[in-house]
């Protein structure tokens, strides 16, 4: 469906990386969101289940062979999966996503994997240090130049993060997803960036 949001998971993936941007689309401060613009849907290599660092197993919704053509973002979460055999796979995912002009989201290892196939080589990004999409890159990163030290930059429908900014991250997708009001995205971030007592003490 053309309103799902693809998280991709690999083994030995970062579930903290997905917290954020899945409960704003899914929930509001209230309750689930009755009629969600957005449907959260997980995408893994098969579709055993696949587990997190932290040991939680999570069943996907597709495998890569029967994930939709159509669809509103696609986003890799990271991990270290992303430098093992299984993560090639997504190389023409993530290609055939940029030639529809798709919102694509990678932060840490995600990243660092874009580097490595070159699609970071047309948009200003980052990642976890220049030196780590250099070594991941190798030949095939051309772009250091559009290498920005920041915690996620958000350039031509794709956004960047690096591990430490999950929450960036989710900011930076909600606002390209138009998921709700500008308002109501920077209260979402400033709530869980300044925490309750800050705002509301």
């Amino acid at each position: 469906m053309s309103n799902e949001v693809l998280y991709i998971l690999l083994p030995n993936y970062a579930a903290h990386e997905i917290v954020y941007l899945s409960e704003a689309i899914a929930s509001d401060e209230y309750a689930l969101k009755e009629n969600p613009k957005y449907i959260n849907k997980v995408v893994a290599p098969t579709l055993e289940e696949v587990k997190s660092i932290g040991g939680f197993r999570t069943l996907p919704d597709y495998s890569f062979e029967t994930m939709p053509d159509d669809y509103a973002a696609l986003v890799l979460i990271g991990g270290f999966g992303w430098s093992t055999l299984v993560a090639e796979q997504v190389a023409p995912i993530v290609q055939q996503a940029i030639e529809k002009r798709k919102i694509i989201g990678a932060i840490c290892n995600g990243v660092s994997f874009m580097a490595k196939h070159g699609f970071l080589n047309t948009v200003k990004h980052t990642g976890n240090g220049l030196d780590q999409l250099k070594q991941w890159g190798g030949g095939n990163y051309t772009n250091s130049d559009g290498y920005i030290h920041a915690q996620s930059v958000s350039d031509k429908n794709i956004v960047t993060a690096n591990g430490s900014a999950t929450l960036e991250f989710a900011k930076e997708l909600l606002l390209l997803l138009e998921n709700d009001t500008l308002e109501r995205i920077e209260m979402y971030y400033q709530f869980n960036k300044q925490g309750f007592c800050n705002l509301f003490g």
